[in-house]
């Protein structure tokens, strides 16, 4: 069984913001595989399904995004998921516009609901897909609780798309195949260094 959280706050006034891309994400998943996500419980709003052979829950955390925690460790407690088949789904100011990232295990970084996941549930070796919204230009709040602009949508809609299509294959069993596939799009190729000018003797 595995457990698919998407981080985010509730309410219509953030539903289109940058930080409610891990729910935009779960949305499509729902969607895809036919999983109603209306029951409410363990702080969230969530559902039952199955992606292939695999059942799986769908969770959205509503006590906003800097508790996410306490829902994450309320349904991993009931439903007794593995670490390994816990993935959480949020957005990263430290990735560009349109590419995602994927890790089996890791630190918080700066993000305020992972820093709550990690800290309630007292591991961090578990699967995280970051889809990125780019850094703030003018106040880090403003930011993440702002829509995305016109010129960013396009790109936006192909890495939600992108990030629950990663989760699909963690669940199928193909986190290595996602993280070839994802990891290196949109990746800038670093410069070769310049060739070494040889010393006359």
């Amino acid at each position: 069984m595995f457990l698919i959280v998407g981080l985010g706050n509730p309410g219509r006034e953030y539903a289109n913001t940058r930080h409610n891309a891990g729910y935009m994400a779960l949305d499509l998943l729902a969607e895809k595989f036919d999983i109603d996500v209306c029951r409410h419980n363990f702080r969230s709003v969530y559902g039952e399904g199955r992606i292939g052979s695999e059942k799986v829950v769908l969770a959205k955390p509503e006590t906003f995004m800097n508790n996410s925690g306490f829902a994450v460790r309320d349904l991993v407690n009931w439903y007794k998921a593995d670490n390994d088949h816990l993935i959480v789904i949020y957005d990263d100011v430290d990735l560009p516009v349109g590419t995602i990232r994927l890790r089996e295990k890791g630190s918080a970084g700066t993000h305020n609901g992972m820093r709550s996941v990690v800290c309630q549930l007292g591991f961090d070796d578990f699967p995280r897909v970051r889809i990125g919204i780019g850094g703030a230009e003018h106040g880090m709040i403003d930011h993440v609780l702002g829509a995305f602009s016109d010129d960013e949508k396009a790109a936006v809609k192909g890495a939600i798309a992108d990030a629950a299509e990663a989760a699909e294959l963690i669940v199928r069993g193909k986190m290595q195949d996602a993280q070839a596939r994802f990891n290196k799009k949109g990746s800038k190729k670093k410069p070769e260094p310049a060739p070494e000018t040889a010393e006359k003797e």
